[in-house]
């Protein structure tokens, strides 16, 4: 799915209008069906609705939704910024239907201190729309603080109103909070980011059939991963294939204490497909790793740290977990990387170790793979203001070095050389647990071994790993989930998504 600018959005909506041809009030309409009909069918214990209405069309939204609400039999009170107030072309046309209802009350913002609102009431936020371009202030700052503190549900229309589309607010700027937002037709980049992402709650998306035609030809950087774009990239195993099919994948991991991070990144590469997997590790790792993957085959690298990297070039490796940044294996894992040259999956302290001087990252292989959590890319790279500083230099560096940058947050982003941005959408705060990388580790390489291009290994691996941790959360919980549960669900993933792209009963 693209993502699109605020000046995007306003232009599908144009076109849609020119080209369907469907009349703006019409569009309008059909926004606000889609609005209450997701309110109506998934808010039956509440009762009553409290709606916010601005001055644009996000108000015209709102004008609607409180009519087509109150005709499904809810309670329904709309408040205004005051009896003076103009509304947008769309807006008045709506408002003037409204006030042709008797049973729906019309009040004004200062009327708010003599409502108190029950638990069953929802406050419906239909302020502002994705056109914002400066904080809120004055009245509008005043009423959104004071929504803000009420318990009550609160509902954002398409956008929670403070927040822009595709950059962050100010600091100490007013944003309406909502527990829900329904945003029209495409995800908006405001709500995949950690500073602003909390304001939108649960964002669902609803299709109001906007041109499918300018989808197409409109050009953008930013994209979510979702099913459909999974299902493109997504290759059914072969009935008429073996194991050399599949490719070979080396796990460099671990250190004295630290195996566990090699067992679980070599449990990860054997359940996502590999064909044949190694696992170089220190000798004191042995008899656990022989023990709890007796799949994989063991190649010493060291006594209780890996000293030297003896990795063959017919094979992914995937390096990293566990490691540990002791001197010999800060020599090992560079002298490696000085004489080869082909693209590998680095993570954790392999990271730590590149961080150490910023000569060292001329020494990543073109095409290759970084896994770093927001911290392990400011050692890396450098600070940065806020996360949507943080992908621009992400966007910088993956075009500087020609590699891929797998940067981990609550909403993964996938940066490719060529500038392209894939937020995930899978996964949740279960994943915030020691090991989680570890597992990330195995699949990108299992997938880059059988044969995925680097793009699409790293786009289908994250939507993968955050599919199968919501798997564990369904059984396990957030709270109690752990990696060896993400893995054991790999495989009602794999049965989901075979179902799907081979239309299997």
């Amino acid at each position: 799915m693209k993502i699109f600018t605020a000046e995007q959005i306003r232009d599908w909506d144009r076109f849609t209008i020119s080209n369907e041809p469907v009349s703006s009030i019409q569009l309008m309409e059909r926004a606000s069906e889609a609005l209450a009909g997701w309110i109506s069918e998934n808010c039956k214990n509440y009762r009553k609705f409290a709606v916010f209405c601005g001055n644009g069309n996000n108000g015209g939204d709102g004008f609607a939704v409180a009519r087509i609400l109150y005709l499904k039999g809810f309670d329904v009170d709309v408040f205004i910024k005051d009896s003076r107030s103009k509304f947008s072309e769309d807006g008045t046309v709506n408002f003037k239907k409204l006030r042709d209802f008797s049973g729906i009350s019309i009040k004004e913002f200062k009327d708010i201190e003599q409502n108190h609102f029950d638990s069953k009431t929802i406050i419906i936020d239909a302020l502002f729309g994705t056109g914002l371009s400066r904080n809120i202030e004055g009245e509008y700052k005043e009423i959104i603080d004071q929504l803000n503190e009420r318990s009550n549900v609160k509902i954002s229309v398409d956008i929670p109103s403070g927040l822009f589309t595709n950059r962050i607010f100010q600091k100490n700027a007013t944003v309406f909070k909502a527990d829900y937002t329904l945003s029209f037709q495409s995800w908006k980049k405001t709500f995949l980011h950690p500073e602003t992402g909390p304001y939108a709650g649960k964002v669902i998306i609803l299709d109001i059939d906007l041109s499918k035609e300018y989808i197409s030809h409109t050009e953008t950087d930013d994209f979510v991963i979702d099913d459909p774009v999974i299902e493109n990239i997504f290759k059914p195993r072969s009935e008429f294939s073996h194991k050399g099919t599949y490719g070979k994948v080396t796990i460099a991991a671990g250190s004295y204490g630290k195996i566990g991070a090699a067992v679980l990144a070599t449990k990860s590469a054997l359940k996502s497909g590999a064909g044949l997997i190694f696992t170089l590790a220190p000798s004191c790792g042995y008899e656990i790793l022989q023990t709890s993957c007796p799949e994989a085959m063991f190649i010493k690298g060291g006594e209780n740290y890996i000293d030297h990297f003896d990795i063959e070039k017919d094979t992914v490796a995937g390096i990293g977990p566990g490691l540990g940044t002791h001197e010999v294996t800060e020599k090992g894992l560079l002298d490696f990387l000085r004489e080869y040259h082909h693209p590998v999956v680095l993570d954790a302290d392999a990271l730590n170790i590149l961080s150490k001087d910023s000569e060292n990252l001329k020494l990543i292989p073109e095409q290759s793979v970084i896994t770093p959590h927001p911290k392990e890319f400011e050692r890396l790279f450098g600070s940065t203001l806020n996360s949507f500083e943080r992908l621009k230099l992400a966007c910088e560096k993956a075009a500087e070095f020609n590699i891929y940058i797998v940067l981990k947050d609550h909403h993964t982003q996938v940066i490719s050389p060529d500038g392209n941005v894939f937020y995930n959408i899978t996964g949740n705060s279960g994943l915030a647990k020691g090991g989680s990388g570890d597992i990330l580790t195995g699949i990108l390489s299992s997938l880059i071994a059988q044969g995925y291009s680097h793009k699409n290994a790293c786009i289908l691996g994250v939507w993968f790993h955050g599919k199968a941790a919501d798997l564990a959360a369904e059984k396990y919980s957030k709270e109690s989930m752990l990696p060896t549960d993400v893995i054991s669900e790999f495989k009602n993933v794999f049965n989901m998504i075979n179902k799907k792209v081979t239309n299997k009963l």
